[in-house]
């Protein structure tokens, strides 16, 4: 290409006119209307004007001559209506070359100018036309309509980010700031850009609204939407990311309340035995509102009658109604230290099924005579009304154990049952629970329960047998349902004697996973040949819809089919494995939470483990496992009993800082 030669070139998105120095390596030599001499390939070209300039012009002259042909093809430009242009043209799918674009655009002879001007138009509007170096071709509507919608969304987005980062400044300058509805999509990106980061869909509008506001990308959301009173410090984040909420959707409010509306007195009928008569006691934690299941027991021969009650919440609740269906997408209630979340209404769990003392209520009993090694001589489950006449809290039944007959009779059967299990093979974990307890001035008590203590015991053993006598109805009958089942562990550290805490700790990763399926097969954790859970409806599903199946065996419901089954356990598999990581995290957390006010406090640890750049260690007192760093200078091994001082820690960067002691 000839020296002098005036072309056009587009860097970063914009056209820069250029006049051509020279040749050199392949490349030409151009001096650009900013005064800077660059380097292109030819074919890198978009312009070639048949105009020369004079290169031995001064470079300051050429300059100024390459700037006065910008001006004159810009006014050019501004007179191409490219919208027009386009209704002529789209009809045409082909491309077509700047000369006849020029000639639809402009009247008599056509210049470089012309040419360029057209160039000029069609790159910076890129809504009508495809663009093509040397070449354009007309969109079709279809694509016009969808790069509109798309333009139209990016200056949405730009005008979010602009007005975004400029409110959240105003927000970080002022003491008591609020957060107006016309905010709330902006609060809506934080959100999500802060709970899942870069698999948020709002992810990129996020990080550039936080970065041109200047908040920490890392903790700064979280501090704000606190500063705005729309989240707390103590916020439950995994309710979010989750998409848990505490709030029932209005048809399931409404339908609860026509069932309430339209219950009628308890009466025995054909179909239902009343033991009514029976002195049948409930055992439950203090707060309890939600009973599900109650205990009668009466001598008999040298043995004794026991009868596990369990509320019939099937009666009341419609197979794929509005309360089913969300109870089915809940899966299970919720419990945590600070919030419960009912897997159904509360008129449900604290009235209308809860086996309240001193009224009558539905239920499905299963009874059992057994003699006294507590081996069952025999057993039949049917539906029944019962009336509790004493609900007791695990302190109370603690207390009255031994002075109690009806009590020291039902753990007398507890240990028993217990024995045979064991005997059995099942693997019996003795692990205190952790309770934390939050008042109404958000002090935070924290103590361990343990869950051998008689009243738990007997509970807990009835409960088992309870759901095995359930298992074996169904075998029997060949009747499938949702069982329960687990394979042999990996190892065995304990026995039927128990084991130390750090055996009972380390035995839990040894267990194989419980199965759930719709065939019977032994579960080797509670060492019975056959296992469902049915005796917390009110709390579970699973137990709810096993509850249903036991239902169709007594004549009052049709049955599910296997494929229900299926469905059933396939779609509670998923709100289930958030609940378990909702429970066990949030129950961490208000443990930290206390811990941070106790920071310098020495506390006791047991050493599990030796990893490569640290131990793991549990926290005694807490259950909690932390790390302790392989630097502490002390040689440590499994099983050892440390001090160890509790350093830094942050509930909310779920972070424990310790040393030893």
């Amino acid at each position: 290409m000839e020296p002098g030669t005036i072309v056009e070139y587009i860097d970063r998105k914009q056209i820069v006119c250029a006049v051509v120095l020279g040749n050199k390596n392949q490349k030409l030599r151009m001096l650009t209307e900013h005064n800077r001499e660059v380097s292109h390939a030819e074919k890198r070209l978009a312009h070639v004007s048949s105009d020369r300039l004079d290169p031995r012009t001064g470079r300051d002259a050429l300059v100024n001559l390459l700037k006065t042909t910008v001006v004159r093809r810009r006014k050019l430009q501004k007179q191409i209506d490219v919208e027009a242009l386009w209704e002529v043209l789209h009809a045409e799918a082909t491309w077509i070359d700047p000369q006849t674009m020029a000639e639809f655009s402009f009247d008599g002879e056509i210049s470089s100018d012309h040419t360029s001007a057209v160039m000029r138009a069609l790159f910076e509007d890129r809504l009508y036309f495809k663009f093509d170096t040397h070449r354009f071709s007309p969109n079709s509507p279809e694509r016009v309509a969808q790069i509109a919608a798309q333009a139209a969304l990016e200056a949405r987005k730009a005008h979010t980010m602009e007005e975004g980062s400029r409110w959240i400044k105003e927000v970080l300058e002022s003491p008591h700031p609020s957060a107006p509805s016309n905010k709330e999509e902006i609060i809506e990106i934080l959100k999500s850009f802060y709970l899942f980061g870069k698999d948020s869909p709002q992810y990129n509008i996020g990080k550039e609204i936080v970065s041109r506001s200047g908040l920490d990308p890392k903790d700064g959301p979280f501090h704000l939407l606190v500063k705005l009173g729309i989240w707390n410090h103590d916020e439950n984040l995994n309710l979010h990311r989750f998409g848990i909420s505490d709030t029932f959707p209005p048809e399931v409010t409404e339908a609860v309340k026509e069932l309430d509306d339209k219950k009628t007195e308890v009466k025995p009928d054909g179909k239902r035995r009343d033991l009514t008569e029976l002195s049948t006691i409930t055992i439950d934690g203090q707060g309890t509102l939600d009973f599900d299941d109650a205990i009668s027991i009466e001598p008999e021969g040298d043995g004794f009658r026991l009868w596990i009650h369990v509320t019939d919440v099937s009666h009341f609740l419609e197979k794929q109604g509005a309360v089913d269906e969300e109870a089915l997408a809940r899966g299970s209630s919720i419990y945590m230290p600070d919030k419960r979340m009912p897997m159904l209404p509360r008129p449900l769990t604290e009235n209308l099924c809860s086996l309240k003392d001193g009224q009558n209520r539905l239920a499905i009993t299963i009874t059992a005579r057994l003699d006294n090694s507590a081996r069952v001589l025999e057993y039949e489950i049917f539906p029944s009304i019962i009336r509790v006449n004493r609900q007791m809290t695990y302190y109370d039944a603690n207390l009255m154990v031994d002075q109690d007959s009806k009590l020291s009779a039902i753990f007398e059967v507890a240990q028993k049952f217990r024995r045979f299990r064991l005997n059995a093979g099942a693997i019996q974990l003795t692990l205190p629970e952790m309770n934390v307890w939050i008042d109404s001035n958000r002090e935070i008590s924290v103590t361990q329960i343990n869950r051998e203590s008689p009243s738990r015991f007997m509970v807990s053993e009835c409960m088992i047998l309870a759901n095995w006598l359930a298992g074996r109805f169904f075998r029997d009958q060949g009747q499938s349902t949702i069982f329960r089942s687990q394979l042999e562990p990996r190892g065995r550290l304990i026995d039927e004697g128990g084991g130390t805490l750090y055996q009972n700790w380390m035995q839990r990763r040894l267990l194989s996973r419980v199965i759930i399926g719709i065939e019977p097969e032994p579960h080797t954790g509670v060492g019975l040949d056959v296992y469902v859970t049915l005796t917390s409806p009110l709390r579970k599903y699973l137990d709810l819809a096993t509850q249903r199946q036991l239902r169709s065996l007594l004549g009052l419901e049709a049955s599910y089919s296997d494929e229900d089954l299926r469905f059933i356990i396939q779609t509670v598999e998923q709100p289930m494995s958030y609940i378990t990581v909702l429970q066990r995290e949030r129950l961490r957390y208000w443990i930290l939470r206390y811990l941070e006010r106790h920071a310098g406090q020495k506390e006791e640890a047991l050493v599990l483990e030796k990893r490569r750049h640290r131990y793991i260690i549990l926290l005694t007192k807490y259950m909690i496992e932390c790390s302790l760093p392989l630097n502490c200078r002390a040689d440590l091994k499994p099983e050892d009993t440390i001090l160890v001082k509790l350093e830094r820690i942050s509930a909310r960067a779920d972070t424990i800082g310790l040393s030893l002691a």
